[in-house]
């Protein structure tokens, strides 16, 4: 069984809301333990825990939060070079559509490949003309069928590659 990380910050609640729907997303399949923390109750531990990421951040002038950007700064030393391998994807809500959302989250994967992460996007629409090509994102909070349903995906996304991923990998061990 694989562990999910759903990381966030939220200031007004919306991106909370989208990690809540990632987290039900990522549980679908039953085959991972899933934990949701915001930024401020997160630490080094919690990082070397997972084995695949949803990272989570509102749209700040169309780049993550400062909370988000130090809790990463703040752990580079200690989680540099011992983390990479794991799986990561990313989501983000913003003030209205155009707002940077997929900006937001090219950077939080930028972040992830920093650390060694193995970083995706969802190709498949959700929607007509709503896709996840560099993770979920919504205008404000996640209220139509749609937005709902590209946070739910994304989780399934996660939860999907980790499974195929760690099979692949214990397989890989089992054959040395």
């Amino acid at each position: 069984m694989s562990n999910i990380l759903i990381l966030y910050d939220s200031k007004t609640g919306n991106t909370a809301k989208m990690a809540e729907l990632v987290a039900l997303g990522a549980r679908k399949n039953g085959k991972h333990n899933v934990r949701i923390l915001h930024i401020d109750n997160a630490g080094a531990e919690d990082i070397r825990w997972c084995d695949g990421i949803a990272l989570g951040s509102p749209t700040n002038m169309g780049l993550i939060s400062w909370k988000m950007k130090k809790f990463w700064d703040d752990l580079g030393d200690e989680l540099w070079g011992k983390i990479e391998g794991k799986i990561g994807c990313a989501f983000s809500s913003s003030g209205g559509w155009g707002g940077g959302a997929e900006i937001t989250c090219q950077s939080a994967l930028m972040i992830l490949i920093n650390f060694g992460f193995l970083v995706f996007g969802v190709t498949d629409y959700v929607d007509e003309q709503l896709t996840l090509h560099y993770g979920a994102t919504v205008a404000g909070e996640p209220r139509s069928a749609a937005e709902k349903a590209a946070c739910l995906r994304l989780g399934e996304r996660l939860a999907e590659y980790l499974s195929k991923f760690k099979l692949q990998s214990d397989k890989n061990i089992n054959e040395v």
